[in-house]
């Protein structure tokens, strides 16, 4: 940026003065009248380099380019600076400066002016150890950042592992309980089949016991014929029975043929019995009896001991009856009234 010339200054011509001036009595020499100075090519120092400014008495217009050349290439520098390496804009401080008469006081103009714009360009730039140290400031909190993201992403981790697990510690949960639930049923259901096995083990062999109590017993009682037909029950209702039912068991067979003891026992009464006809009472050794009624013969009699078969007389028609038959009663204890007869020798192991 080039200076122009200053222009000379006009010559200074003292007004004429009263004899009378103010505040004093008489004219004083230092108030003038001064020697007249015309500038020429030879008293005016010439301008050496470029961009200088020629000492002038005043002095301002010469500090205010100065000053104004190095505030731009301070702004330059530090925008150049900012958009160059990325980083954030670094604020510019402008340093304490001579005052602006001092820059050209010692030393040459040229050596001041040189001085003064060094000083003003380096305004806002950061020296070799501040550029050093905004980069590490910059590297520092890049590492920083990072290592935040880092600590953040490492607890992102742990918490999604954290869920997994849960998740994972919560299905083996469901799991072990409905494993444990299934063998609960499991063991439900195989000790209900155990026990309904038992059950009918046990009732089997009931069954089993029973059939050979039976077929023991069977050996020690018999029916009392054979060849008949079940004509009447107990219980069967009928004007026929004084009592309006019947109180026994009929088997009707033709005359004649042969009844036989029933189990062994004692035969406490053998003879005529009314309605009965000719009866027969055979009483066991546990006092029940045994009534054998509607004979036609009695081939037994009173206290005689007789065995399980033995012949003790003959189907008949004797009594009140409409046919050969023979009428089967049990009086357990020799009580009045007597029980099903049928129930009873399917209990002594007989089917009748």
């Amino acid at each position: 940026m080039a200076s122009n010339r200053p222009a000379p200054e006009a010559p200074f011509i003292p007004a004429q003065r009263e004899t009378e001036t103010f505040g004093y009595g008489s004219y004083r020499a230092e108030e003038g009248p001064w020697e007249e100075w015309n500038p020429t090519e030879d008293s005016v120092a010439p301008v050496r380099g470029r961009h200088r400014v020629a000492k002038q008495r005043g002095g301002f217009a010469r500090s205010s380019t100065v000053l104004g050349v190095g505030v731009i290439a301070a702004v330059g520098a530090g925008g150049m600076a900012s958009a160059n390496s990325g980083k954030p804009p670094v604020s510019i401080s402008m340093p304490d400066l001579p005052s602006v008469g001092s820059l050209f006081e010692d030393g040459s103009a040229d050596t001041q002016s040189a001085q003064a714009t060094a000083t003003l360009s380096t305004v806002g730039l950061p020296s070799t150890d501040e550029g050093e140290d905004t980069a590490d400031a910059g590297e520092v909190l890049r590492n920083r950042i990072m290592a935040q993201a880092e600590q953040q992403q490492g607890q992102a981790e742990t918490k999604a592992s954290a869920v997994a697990l849960a998740a994972a510690e919560k299905r083996s949960a469901e799991a072990a309980a409905k494993a444990e639930q299934e063998a609960a049923a499991k063991a439900a259901e195989a000790k209900e089949k155990a026990e309904a096995d038992a059950k009918e083990a046990a009732a089997e062999a009931k069954k089993a016991a029973e059939e050979k109590r039976l077929a023991e017993l069977a050996k020690q009682y018999a029916l009392p014929t054979s060849s008949y037909t079940i004509t009447s029950t107990f219980g069967q209702a009928g004007s026929m029975w004084s009592s309006g039912y019947h109180t026994g068991l009929d088997f009707a067979a033709p005359t004649g043929t042969l009844i036989k003891a029933i189990h062994s026992g004692t035969i406490t009464e053998a003879g005529w019995a009314g309605a009965y006809g000719y009866r027969t009472i055979l009483t066991l050794d546990d006092g029940t009896e045994l009534w054998f009624c509607h004979q036609s013969s009695i081939n037994v009699s009173t206290g005689q001991k007789v065995s399980t078969g033995e012949v003790i007389g003959r189907v008949g028609a004797t009594g009140n009856v409409t046919g050969p038959h023979l009428h089967l009663e049990v009086h357990p204890g020799g009580q009045p009234t007597g029980i099903d007869p049928m129930a009873w020798l399917r209990d002594k192991g007989l089917n009748p």
